[in-house]
This record gives structure tokens, sequence and C-alpha cells, in this order.
């Protein structure tokens, strides 16, 4: 049964930083593009950052470019998302999707495994 299992989330002050992890088992994953989504309360759920198979492409949300950094360590089967100056804005719960195929996609549709979310609220 595969496995997505999110932990790094928590509370922290506008202008700080959190990292997230998200380990896989029971899938072939350095064969799949890997992204993380949030979903604020009352809106839909959205992309933030994707990044393929063998690291090469790299895809981020505008609202967190030059701010946030995903990255993959196949041989752990993890992802991470490293995340800097904070903004309120950015409380959501964090999702780690496993796409289809290798691609980074930025479509929630191409992502066909999920975690079960961790919270990261910013304070102001």
């Amino acid at each position: 049964q595969v496995q997505l299992i999110e932990s790094g989330g928590g509370l922290v002050q506008a202008g700080g930083s959190l990292r997230l992890s998200c380990a896989a088992s029971a899938l072939s994953f350095s064969g799949r593009g890997m992204a993380w989504f949030r979903q604020a309360p009352g809106k839909e759920r959205e992309y933030v950052a994707g990044i393929s198979a063998s690291s090469g492409s790299r895809n981020y949300a505008d609202s967190v470019k030059g701010r946030f950094t995903i990255s993959r360590d196949n041989a752990k089967n993890t992802v991470y998302l490293q995340m800097n100056s904070l903004k309120p804005e950015d409380t959501a719960v964090y999702y780690c999707a496993a796409g289809s195929g290798s691609w980074p996609y930025t479509n929630l549709s191409q992502y066909n495994y999920w975690g079960q979310g961790t919270q990261v609220t910013v304070s102001s």
C-alpha cells in the first residue's frame, strides 16, 4: 500500500522558516515527479512546487518563487519543501503528492497519490 507521510508543519511567526518532509513507501519513487500543494480554509487546493524524477526540473507557483525550495533524495524516498520568509497568507494544510509520470506537472489531476497533509500556520 502506497503511503506518503508529511511532517515538519507547525506554527511560526511571519518571516520565519519551516522545512516540510514527505516520506514515500511502496512507491516507485525515483521514477515519479513529486509536488507540494496547499489548501487554505475555504479555498481550492493549489500547486506550490514540483520536482521531476531526476531533480532536473523544478516548478514554483509565482506566490512562493524565491522563498520556497523543493528538493528530493531518491535514496531516502523523500521530498522536501524548504519554506523561508513565511507570510500569513502561506497558512494552509500542505500536501505531498506523487505524480503519474516523471514530470513536475502543475495540474492536480496528474497526481494519483496524496499524503494526509500537515498544517502550517504563520502568525503576523
